[in-house]
C-alpha cells in the first residue's frame, strides 16, 4: 500500500501506519483481540484502539492513535507523579472495562490464561505500549498478548516498568534509588485502588511475570524468532533476572511500603 510509514519502537513486529490506521501482522490471537476491543468500544472504555478487520495484505487493521509512546529512558514528562497516577488510574479503568467479556473456546491467546481469570490482562501494560499526550496517559496499544488473569498479574508487571523497579545500577535506565521506587510503588497501587491480597503478592508476582519473559524469550528464539534471538543476544535475559534478584533483595522494603 502506498503512502504507508513505518513505525518503530516495538522491536519484534513489522507495524505501518497508513492514513488513520495501523497495519499489523495477525496472528491466531487476532479474532480474540478484536473481539476484546470490540468489547471494550461498547463498554465505553476510550483508551484503547478499536479494530477494524483484516486488509487485502492480511494484516489486521486498527486506529492509529496519536501521541507518544515513550522508550527507555522515559523523559521527564512519562516519570511525574501524576504521569504515574494517571497509568493506574488507566489500568483500573481497563480491567474494569473487561468484565463481563464472553470469552469462547474457540477463542485462541497469545499467552495461555492465567488463573484466576479476573479480567482479560493487557500482557504487556509499559510506557512503549502507553499513547501520552500532554504528559498524560490517553491509551494503551498493542493487544496482542491480551489473555483471561488476575489483576496482579498485569498490576504488577506495569509498576515494574513504569515505576521503574529496574535495579538503579543498570546504565541507560534512569531507574530510582529503592526509597523512591518505594515511594512510587504505593503511589501506582494506590492509584489503582489495589486490593490488600494483590499487595502482599506485587513483588513475588513481578519477579514470576519476568521469568516468564526470559523463559519466553528462549523458546521464541529456540523456535527460530530472529526477534528474540537478538534480544538474547544484546543481553535483555542477563538484566531481567538481575531485575529479579534486585526485587528479592528489596522485597520487604517495597512490601512495607505498599502495605504499611
Amino acid at each position: 500500500m502506498a503512502d504507508e510509514e513505518v513505525l518503530t519502537g516495538g522491536g519484534v513486529n513489522h507495524v505501518v501506519r497508513a492514513g488513520d490506521t495501523v497495519r499489523r501482522p495477525t496472528g491466531a490471537w487476532t479474532p480474540a483481540v478484536h473481539a476484546l476491543l470490540g468489547h471494550l468500544e461498547a463498554r465505553g472504555f476510550a483508551g484503547a484502539p478499536r479494530g477494524h478487520g483484516i486488509d487485502g495484505e492480511g494484516r489486521e487493521i486498527l486506529d492509529f492513535v496519536p501521541g507518544d509512546a515513550p522508550g527507555f529512558p522515559l523523559p521527564e514528562w512519562a516519570q511525574t507523579d501524576e504521569a504515574l497516577a494517571a497509568v493506574g488510574v488507566l489500568l483500573r479503568e481497563y480491567h474494569d472495562a473487561t468484565l463481563g467479556f464472553p470469552i469462547s473456546r474457540d477463542f485462541s491467546w497469545y499467552f495461555p490464561p492465567v488463573e484466576p481469570a479476573e479480567v482479560i490482562c493487557h500482557g504487556d501494560v509499559a510506557p512503549y505500549n502507553c499513547v501520552f499526550r500532554e504528559g498524560r496517559p490517553v491509551a494503551f496499544i498493542d493487544f496482542d498478548t491480551a489473555h483471561p488473569g488476575p489483576r496482579i498479574w498485569d498490576v504488577s508487571y506495569a509498576a515494574y516498568r513504569f515505576v521503574s523497579l529496574s535495579d538503579p545500577r543498570h546504565e541507560g535506565v534512569g531507574s530510582w534509588p529503592v526509597e523512591e521506587q518505594a515511594r512510587r510503588l504505593r503511589l501506582f497501587a494506590d492509584a489503582y485502588g489495589l486490593e490488600d491480597a494483590d499487595r502482599h503478592a506485587l513483588v513475588s508476582t513481578a519477579r514470576a511475570r519476568l521469568d516468564q519473559m526470559v523463559r519466553h524469550m528462549y523458546d521464541q528464539a529456540a523456535a527460530g524468532n530472529e526477534a528474540f534471538a537478538g534480544h538474547i543476544e544484546r543481553g535483555d535475559d542477563r538484566f531481567y533476572r538481575a531485575d529479579m534478584d534486585h526485587l528479592a533483595r528489596h522485597e520487604s522494603a517495597f512490601r512495607s511500603a505498599l502495605t504499611d
